[in-house]
């Protein structure tokens, strides 16, 4: 009998998450249930494969499988689709038969969480290394690079810090190579020695193919000797920045992307564990509900540098200025349009999970978190198609920061 998932409305699924209060953080600085969540992932994979990997906010990585609800197997293969949120997806189960045949089982129709920001940098850190942006130091689409005073692009590692100088969190690859367990890694060939891969994902065998049919044969292939292959598909956020997440281009990924992971499950060796995850989810923008900070002075002010993304922002304020007098007015403008935090009270909050004090002057002295379709552009540095994308992601709402685990077997 199918599952019926229930999707929220969009009220619900746009609204801010609330926020962890500092008491209830546990001494690695992630509550209990956070066990379900992108950075137990791979450390419950490690358990699993019998290769187990502690991380420095997962310490038992039983404990993660258990958590996750994952078999103990030989082989494992991990696929994350870029951009798949837990709820774009229920929202179009109707166009992936295998991937709907998964979110049938009760076991599979459960999101799990990712960090805070929803994004992709922020997040191949955590998945990476199984911890938290406050320790990867991967904390968005742009950030300061505090040596040199200027922002950092990190998805092209532009102006930024070497990767292995800012990330320097082992990863669970690197641990179950450790260990003397397999782990291969299956995705573009320009991807292999890129700086977003070797600062959050190095370690592993990097097979590379540009083929996507060609890169699932391989990882089935791999999944042949004993350990874990990890497989990239970026297809379906590059289309939902582009059309939109609900354009029939994104729901034509998509497809492809269903089509693909059945491919998958048919061509792994039987007794493969197949668990297929993503890094965020995605909001459709709302044109009429944009600010630009270059137009209104009383956003600009006293702020030396914009970091982030126009749904979760970072502002580092001139050295003269007092944060709590920008984030003062920031939250007079926006009201409940946007969740507005100094620096220490997003940490006290654990938004970006441990922090450690090298990370620390990364982060912004004023954190902006936008609720609804709310985006906040800067015209100053952002250029008309970037501030136009008919779909973003960042935030910390059910939409954005919901994403799947689903758990199969070959």
């Amino acid at each position: 009998m199918d599952f019926m998932i229930e999707i929220p409305d969009t009220d619900q699924l746009l609204r801010l998450k609330p926020l962890h209060r500092e008491d209830l953080v546990n001494e690695t600085g992630v509550l209990p249930e956070n066990l379900r969540h992108l950075s137990a992932v791979l450390p419950a994979l490690s358990a699993a494969v019998g290769t187990p990997v502690p991380t420095a906010v997962h310490a038992d990585p039983a404990a993660a499988q258990a958590a996750l609800g994952l078999p103990s197997v030989t082989s494992a293969i991990v696929v994350l689709v870029d951009g798949m949120g837990y709820w774009n997806l229920a929202e179009r189960l109707g166009h992936t038969p295998y991937l709907r045949a998964l979110m049938n089982d009760s076991a599979n129709a459960r999101p799990i969480d990712t960090c805070y920001p929803s994004t992709t940098v922020a997040a191949m850190g955590t998945f990476g290394t199984g911890t938290a942006p406050g320790l990867t130091g991967m904390l968005g689409y742009t950030q300061l690079n505090p040596a040199r005073d200027v922002i950092s692009q990190m998805i092209q590692w532009t102006n930024a810090p070497r990767p292995e100088d800012l990330q320097r969190q082992p990863t669970v690859f690197e641990g179950i190579a450790a260990n003397g367990g397999r782990a291969t890694s299956v995705g573009l060939p320009n991807f292999k020695k890129s700086a977003l891969t070797v600062a959050a994902l190095r370690g592993p065998r990097y097979v590379g193919d540009v083929n996507p049919m060609s890169r699932v044969s391989k990882a089935a292939q791999a999944a042949r000797e004993p350990g874990l292959t990890y497989l990239y598909a970026r297809d379906a956020d590059k289309a939902g920045h582009h059309y939109g997440w609900n354009s029939e281009e994104w729901v034509s990924k998509l497809e492809a992307i269903d089509h693909r992971l059945r491919v998958l499950h048919d061509e792994a060796p039987a007794g493969t564990l197949i668990v297929i995850t993503a890094d965020h989810g995605m909001v459709s923008i709302d044109p009429t509900d944009q600010v630009d900070i270059a137009s209104v002075p009383v956003l600009s002010e006293g702020v030396h540098l914009v970091g982030g993304e126009p749904r979760a922002l970072m502002l580092y304020c001139d050295g003269d200025v007092d944060p709590a007098s920008v984030a003062g007015r920031w939250a007079n403008y926006f009201g409940e349009r946007a969740r507005v935090l100094l620096r220490s009270e997003a940490v006290a909050a654990g938004l970006f999970g441990p922090v450690d004090d090298r990370i620390l002057p990364m982060i912004g002295d004023v954190i902006v978190t936008a609720a609804a379709r709310l985006t906040i552009v800067d015209s100053r540095i952002q250029n008309a198609g970037a501030r136009a994308m008919p779909a973003v992601h960042g935030s910390a709402t059910m939409a954005e920061q919901e994403i799947p685990l689903l758990i199969d077997v070959a």
